[in-house]
């Protein structure tokens, strides 16, 4: 730099120990140019032989900083990858940018020889960018206080003990502050038992909100099973809120997550999708409960906006899935020594192993409970070892901690101790919450749960802990409650290796192609619904940037957000939702609420309609519904009396099913809807007789059930109109004379027309009735009320 006499000298350090030379050197020279030091920066950008980038400037002098509210527009994220590694590309060749290029590309070399590592650049950058466009990971948000007041009976579950008193007092006091009544049930036995817990709820009766304890206590997942069963059974009415404590962590300030309690929230983001009317949600408390906790907690269940919150001393935090691109790796991970894969054998631990030994794994143990018995197993051991590495297959179940340790301890005492895990032993199932059975769930835990468990406390110095996960655990996913439930345990797991300071990553994943729980016609459908499969490469490139980033927890997913959103949320918002743009642009249907029966319109066309026009009308409705949720064009391909299962329906779709007949008819229909009515036909019959309880209706007892609807709408200050009451009894009074022989009809309404039992009924009504329909259907209120002081001279 160039100083002139007459101004000051300014010291500026040109070398800084934390800062590369060229970044403390391109800093010092900024340094001076504020301070009015002239700098030939046109010397300094063209040394190299190139031009300066330039960009325009703003024409005014004042940077301004708008604090008005506003909605930010749905960011365009690209899923291909390949516009940001273009722009890069040409951004870098624009600016002569040898060194942008990669020491691949930056050596001088003959275009021949360029172009196949152009090609290899091009093609690497575009499955960082695809992968990076697969990342998301949860956030806790914090958000304001909120104002709102409880209604009604409010009934507390409280396990026989395990609940600390001052707790429970701090909880009753709060909602009765809040302006509810509580009612507290003590349940007398264990809450996995269904029937025991059903029997305690048989006498509570109908009640604005439920508050469960449970897990306060330390109760496992099988017992949340059993209470959320039978309080779905039981039907009282509110919403059912999950309490536990330290299911969750939203800070470096909250004690190690508890994993069981966080086992309870996967199940309980299952039961928000099942049981859309009757879950509230789930509520995290701190260590230390007191009345400005609880205070907390009842704004909460008084808004009932939010379904997984945080409640901490500092405030409420919300949960949202958040987009995890953008990280960039903090070490280049590399794998020594052995390293041990569960469900090694499988289509899953093949890709996981081939990956292993790319990622300088020495020694790779393939475990499994059949171990080379398994299909493929010796064929996948001899690929592994042309590869140059050591290939050990072990039969071993390890949820057995012995037989685990057993294996371990041999390992270890042939020189080749475990220095990495990879966990991806597991078993899927499909079964609606209501009807998950104990085994069952007994059977889906212990693949996953008790391995990690075993893994976790027989290998506690790692230099890799990787399990896998699911999005199942993620988000739910209906069908799913006990693998979503396993899942969640071992983001739990993973978070509290962390809090003690051992090595942990947890995944996520999305369905893999060809591999995986989800396969065949469930992938396929997977995709329709906004979930296609990953391609196993890429996934396996996902698994090496997490360790790269060193990630507590990430979900990996390609998630086409339109085509998911719209069904994840068909029948319920979710506000995990809210941090992804594209999600929260899709357009949901509004849903009626609870106890409205179906919509006017469709109750409409029934009314109006005749048996054979209201049988194709709920049947097309069905089949419509069905060739959606399955992603056919057209209903075509629904037939009337084939059977659901035969049609490509699993409990996943059953339960989306169910969601948006929900939505057109306004009925509570079960999740089990089509294992109930295993035919469109069926169901299409099912519908009617719910819609339509009594039959075929004439245009009269249309009419006569529009008025019905009509004085529903009065005012409650009018209720108790005499001249109102004095008219509809005069209307009853003269029909029950209109049908009795002896009284002679009024002189427009002929009875026949009206009596069912009569002959006359029996064929088409006379056009008297019919005409007396046609009034009715365009008839107002007061023109009701006009008719029968014109009809039965009643004023």
């Amino acid at each position: 730099a160039d100083v002139p006499a007459e101004r000051p000298v300014h010291l500026v350090a040109a070398l800084r120990r934390d800062q590369p030379d060229t970044a403390a050197l391109v800093t010092a020279l900024s340094r001076l140019h504020v301070t009015g030091t002239p700098v030939d920066w046109a010397a300094w950008f063209t040394h190299t032989g190139g031009r300066p980038r330039t960009v325009d400037l703003p024409t005014y002098a004042f940077h301004h900083q708008r604090y008005w509210l506003h909605d930010a527009p749905p960011a365009a994220v690209s899923t291909t990858g390949g516009s940001a590694t273009d722009e890069r590309f040409w951004a870098a060749v624009e600016r002569e940018d040898l060194a942008g290029l990669g020491a691949e590309l930056a050596a001088e070399q003959s275009l021949s020889d360029l172009l196949p590592k152009l090609a290899r650049w091009r093609r690497a950058g575009q499955q960082r960018s695809t992968v990076d466009s697969w990342r998301y990971r949860v956030e806790w948000q914090a958000v304001p206080d909120t104002a709102g007041a409880l209604t009604g009976t409010w009934l507390v579950l409280v396990p026989y003990d395990g609940v600390d008193a001052p707790v429970l007092a701090a909880v009753t006091e709060g909602i009765a502050s809040a302006g509810a009544k509580v009612r507290t049930l003590t349940l007398d036995g264990p809450a996995d038992d269904r029937e025991l817990v059903a029997k305690s709820l048989r006498d509570v009766g109908e009640v604005a909100g439920v508050v469960s304890l449970l897990s306060l206590a330390g109760v496992g997942v099988g017992e949340a099973l059993g209470t959320v069963q039978a309080l779905a059974a039981a039907d009282l009415g509110g919403r059912v809120w999950w309490v536990t404590r330290g299911a969750v962590s939203v800070g470096a300030s909250d004690a190690p997550v508890d994993p069981v309690a966080a086992a309870a929230w996967g199940l309980g983001r299952v039961a928000a999708l099942e049981e859309p009317r009757r879950w509230g949600g789930l509520v995290d408390l701190p260590e230390v409960v007191d009345a400005r906790v609880v205070r907390r907690v009842c704004q909460v269940l008084a808004v009932g906006v939010e379904d997984q919150v945080a409640v901490r001393s500092s405030g409420l935090f919300v949960r949202r899935l958040a987009r995890a691109g953008g990280e960039s790796a903090r070490r280049e991970f590399r794998l020594s020594g052995t390293v041990l894969v569960t469900g090694g054998t499988g289509a899953l631990g093949a890709r996981v192993a081939g990956w292993a030994v790319g990622a300088g794994a020495g020694h790779v143990v393939l475990v499994s409970r059949r171990g080379e018995r398994a299909v493929g197993a010796v064929e996948l051991a001899e690929r592994l070892r042309a590869c140059g590495a050591r290939v050990t297959v072990a039969a071993c179940d390890v949820a057995d901690r012995s037989a685990l340790g057993a294996l371990l301890d041999g390992l270890a005492d042939s020189g080749d101790p475990v220095r990495a895990v990879v966990h991806a032993a597991g078993a899927a199932h499909s079964t609606p919450l209501g009807e998950l059975t104990a085994d069952e769930l007994r059977d889906v835990l212990r693949a996953k749960v008790d391995g990690a468990a075993h893994l976790d406390a027989l290998l506690p110095e790692l230099d890799a802990f990787v399990v896998f996960s699911s999005i199942a655990g993620v988000w739910g996913s209906a069908g799913q409650a006990g693998y979503a439930a396993a899942n969640a345990y071992l983001d739990g797991l993973v978070a509290r290796r962390r809090a003690r300071g051992a090595a942990g990553t947890a995944v996520a994943w999305g369905p893999w192609a060809g591999a995986g729980m989800a396969h065949g016609e469930q992938q396929e459908q997977l995709g329709r619904r906004g979930l296609p499969a990953m391609d196993p490469e890429l996934a396996v490139a996902a698994l090496q940037a997490a360790l790269d980033r060193d990630d507590t927890s990430v979900v990996v997913a390609d998630v086409a957000w339109d085509r998911f959103a719209a069904s994840f949320t068909a029948l319920r918002p979710s506000p995990l939702l809210g941090g992804i743009p594209e999600a929260g642009a899709v357009e949901r249907p509004e849903t009626p609420p609870s106890g409205t029966g179906a919509p006017q319109e469709l109750r409409d066309r029934l009314a109006a309609a005749g048996d054979t026009e209201r049988d194709r009308i709920l049947l097309d409705l069905v089949r419509g519904t069905a060739a959606t949720v399955l992603g056919h064009r057209t209903p075509a391909a629904i037939r009337a009396a084939r059977g659901f299962l035969e049609l490509g329906f699993d409990s996943l779709t059953a339960v989306e099913l169910r969601n948006r007949l929900t939505a057109e008819t306004g009925l509570a229909l079960p999740s089990t809807l089509v294992f109930d009515y295993p035919t469109p036909a069926a169901l299409a019959e099912h519908l009617r007789a719910e819609l339509v309880p009594h039959g075929a209706a004439t245009p009269v007892v249309a009419e006569i059930e529009r008025l019905d609807e009509l004085l529903r709408t009065v005012p409650a200050d009018r209720r108790d109109d005499s001249e109102i009451t004095r008219r509809l009894e005069d209307l009853l009074a003269h029909w029950r004379a209109a049908t009795t022989p002896s009284s002679p009809p009024p002189a427009s309404l002929d009875p026949t027309s009206l009596d069912p039992s009569s002959p006359a009924s029996a064929s088409p009504a006379p056009a008297e009735a019919v005409a007396v329909a046609d009034d009715l259907s365009a008839a107002t209120e007061d023109d009701i009320f006009a008719i029968i002081q014109r009809e039965f001279g009643k004023s």
